[in-house]
């Protein structure tokens, strides 16, 4: 978060006119596998690194508010050069889609001041609403459908109401991060 402050301020001094946080999607990690999650959702993070990711967006409307710094926000997926794991049909971001998101949400003149969508590519499970072409000038077109043969588990049933998180919404995931 100091980080991501000192990035905000040092852009509001330079009278920078935009600036691109990557945040995450485990800001909303404990919907269900079933709900097509939004941006305008509320704020539900399953760790802890979701509470820092929620508060850099708390800090990005604040400089949007208060500076006219445009924020774009945008939510990623699983970066990954190829899906690999149990969650990457729903989640993964691939290289070439992540590239067209940074580069859409750095030129889109519809950002005036601050607006968070979520960065995933075309997959066909995917948890996540894909902007429209009025708030995001990119569309995906990378889908983890073509490396299903290759992931193990992926075409396991997931219960429709299981946390989009998986298993990193146990208790277990966040004291294990958590020094005594």
């Amino acid at each position: 978060m100091l980080g991501s402050y000192q990035v905000l301020e040092a852009a509001r001094r330079g009278a920078i006119p935009r600036v691109l946080l990557v945040d995450s999607n485990r800001v909303r990690g404990f919907c269900p596998v079933a709900h097509r999650t939004g941006p305008q959702d509320p704020v539900r993070p399953y760790s802890l690194y979701g509470v820092s990711k929620a508060a850099v967006e708390a800090l990005g409307w604040l400089y949007a508010d208060k500076s006219g710094v445009s924020v774009p926000c945008l939510r990623i997926g699983s970066f990954e050069e190829a899906p690999t794991e149990s969650r990457h049909p729903a989640t993964w971001l691939s290289p070439r889609d992540a590239f067209g998101f940074c580069r859409a949400a750095l030129t889109a003149l519809l950002f005036t001041r601050f607006a968070t969508e979520y960065a995933v590519s075309a997959n066909a499970r995917r948890f996540w609403e894909l902007p429209t072409e009025s708030e995001l000038a990119f569309t995906p077109v990378d889908n983890a459908e073509t490396h299903a043969s290759h992931i193990p588990d992926a075409n396991a049933p997931a219960e429709p109401e299981a946390p989009q998180a998986g298993l990193n919404a146990l208790l277990e995931f966040t004291l294990r991060h958590i020094r005594p």
